[in-house]
């Protein structure tokens, strides 16, 4: 499966109409004629990017996803991946407070991908991961994030711990996510420009990188369970800062 594709009717969609010139070229199944197919053929066409039909079976051997009969070519899948000066740039250059979401280690494609798209529902400014140990942004976490991964910038860092510090230069604070923190999500008053810190699937935050957070919180869980799957507690916090932000 190629990297440089994304499926699915809803994410090509919204490619057409946030990131347009990363397409190069779209894969159309022949047999389909419906409406919305042909409002998205219009589209590709009025900004002169080809469309190939080709029967299923074609597309079937393109990816092991879903395909709904629509695959996007990317022209140049680097170009949504943007380093740590570009990431400086943003939070200097935006007039307001920022927003950020940064996922320590998360290797799981498909909790990455969630992660997007709860981050693109909460506003968030930009998605940041540190460049190893980390999934990058392949078809998969395309497909799961509907869309979102075209929408929400990406940010892939060398130095995690330095660019907390940065960040925090610039006047961000940093609020990480551990088990043992003494604080609550909810006893947390959320203002000014924030990151939120999410540890990886099975261990959590990373000791450097909980040692340079400027605060930790806890989600309080009142059942038997212990923890949640990332990307849902990543939306929980993120949706209780836009409450109480919005508020």
């Amino acid at each position: 499966m190629s990297d440089k594709i994304v499926c699915g009717i809803h994410a090509v969609e919204l490619l057409l109409k946030k990131s347009v010139d990363q397409v190069s070229k779209i894969y159309l199944q022949a047999n389909r004629q419906d409406g919305k197919v042909q409002k998205l053929v219009a589209l590709a066409a009025k900004h002169k990017i080809p469309v190939v039909r080709w029967d299923k079976s074609k597309l079937d051997a393109m990816t092991d996803d879903n395909h709904q009969g629509m695959i996007a070519e990317l022209a140049n899948t680097g170009a949504l991946v943007q380093g740590e000066n570009d990431l400086y740039q943003l939070v200097e250059d935006k007039q307001s407070n920022v927003l950020l979401l940064i996922l320590d280690g998360v290797t799981d494609p498909h909790n990455l991908g969630a992660c997007f798209r709860t981050a693109d529902a909460a506003g968030v400014d930009a998605v940041i991961v540190p460049k190893d140990k980390s999934v990058g942004l392949n078809t998969t976490v395309r497909k799961v994030a509907c869309g979102a991964a075209e929408t929400v910038p990406f940010f892939a860092v060398t130095n995690l711990v330095r660019a907390l510090k940065t960040l925090q230069d610039l006047g961000v604070w940093i609020i990480g996510t551990a088990g043992e923190a003494e604080q609550t999500l909810h006893q947390t008053t959320f203002k000014g420009s924030l990151a939120l810190v999410m540890g990886a699937e099975d261990k959590g935050m990373r000791r450097l990188t909980r040692e340079n957070c400027d605060e930790l919180i806890k989600i309080p869980m009142q059942g038997a369970v212990s923890s949640l799957n990332v990307s849902v507690a990543t939306g929980v916090c993120l949706f209780e800062m836009v409450r109480q932000r919005e508020g």
